[in-house]
């Protein structure tokens, strides 16, 4: 036979030159677009319920964290007070609701700043190839630092508001009193005051945090599907060493929301360095690790609330 022919009939015997399209393929193309299974909108979704979730369940022990890291406000001394009997004492003073002063603020905040947040870190951890094959706590860590940018620029407000109406005595009647006193007597730049050290304290933190959690996902899920007790884990370990690392930061953010706040005491700068050395000068070293029980208190469990919510929902809404 013509070798020409030959090759003709082989040709037409195998089919079109083109393969199909196969499971995989369409499933790279899927998740190349959707950023690991989901829509942008989806991660946001998750994000919004996990945030909310994380932030009304853990709110009591925000509070005594505020309490302990403020100064000079009366009622607020409770450095040298275990947390059990901060939480007494708070409760005896004031009843429960004292425990939930701004909540109403954090509610309203949390759940677009987690949505922006989630789905912010989904996308550049895919960028960065945090997705791979593999581990990358650098990706991972990078992604969570972009992420925060975008996450303080919404909740450094509200955050004030909180931690103005969390103080005992506060001298706001409310959420809109405060915003609306604060905005007159201080100028709208009162709401970013702290957003600098915000920031300074919260990339370092977040990149900590996301490293830390997908480094335990990956170790103690090992070769089996990670489970919800694997994400809880790993989520708990991630917040308490970001929260523990960063408490010195975390006290300079409170004084500066709360500066001029039922107390005389004001800072020449805003930035860190010097309220460092005044705050360690005026208070000595300790002060700069007031509030650490209860702030690692707080993260961890919240951590844990956080991450297992959003992987959850992410599950339900069809990641895997």
């Amino acid at each position: 036979m013509d070798p020409l022919h030959e090759r003709q009939l082989s040709s037409r015997a195998a089919g079109p030159s083109h393969a199909p399209e196969g499971p995989q393929s369409r499933a790279e193309t899927v998740d190349e677009s959707q950023y690991g299974g989901l829509s942008f909108v989806s991660h946001m979704l998750a994000g919004a319920i996990a945030g909310i979730s994380e932030h009304i369940a853990m709110y009591p022990m925000d509070t005594i964290k505020t309490r302990m890291q403020a100064l000079g406000h009366p009622g607020q001394r409770l450095r040298g007070s275990t947390v059990p009997r901060a939480i007494a004492a708070v409760i005896k003073r004031e009843g429960v609701a004292g425990l939930y002063g701004g909540v109403g603020v954090t509610t309203w905040a949390a759940g677009p700043a987690h949505a922006l947040y989630f789905a912010t870190y989904e996308l550049a951890k895919q960028r960065l190839g945090g997705n791979d094959p593999g581990h990358h706590p650098v990706a991972t860590a990078v992604a969570g630092s972009i992420a925060t940018i975008v996450n303080d620029g919404v909740m450094t407000p509200s955050d004030v508001v909180k931690q103005r109406l969390q103080v005992a005595n506060s001298p706001y009647r409310g959420m809109m009193d405060c915003i609306l006193r604060v905005s007159r007597e201080e100028g709208l730049s009162a709401f970013f005051r702290s957003y600098k050290t915000t920031l300074i304290m919260n990339v370092p933190f977040t990149a900590i945090h996301f490293a830390t959690y997908e480094s335990c996902k990956k170790l103690l899920a090992l070769q089996e599907d990670e489970s919800l007790a694997v994400q809880l884990a790993a989520g708990g370990t991630a917040g308490g060493v970001s929260a523990a690392a960063t408490t010195p930061l975390d006290v300079v953010k409170t004084r500066l929301q709360l500066e001029g706040v039922n107390s005389a005491t004001r800072y020449k700068s805003t930035a860190v360095k010097p309220m460092l050395r005044q705050i360690v000068r005026e208070e000595g070293s300790r002060a700069l690790w007031s509030g650490l029980k209860p702030r690692c208190l707080f993260h961890i469990p919240a951590a844990a609330i956080c991450w297992g919510t959003y992987e959850s929902i992410k599950s339900l809404l069809g990641t895997e």
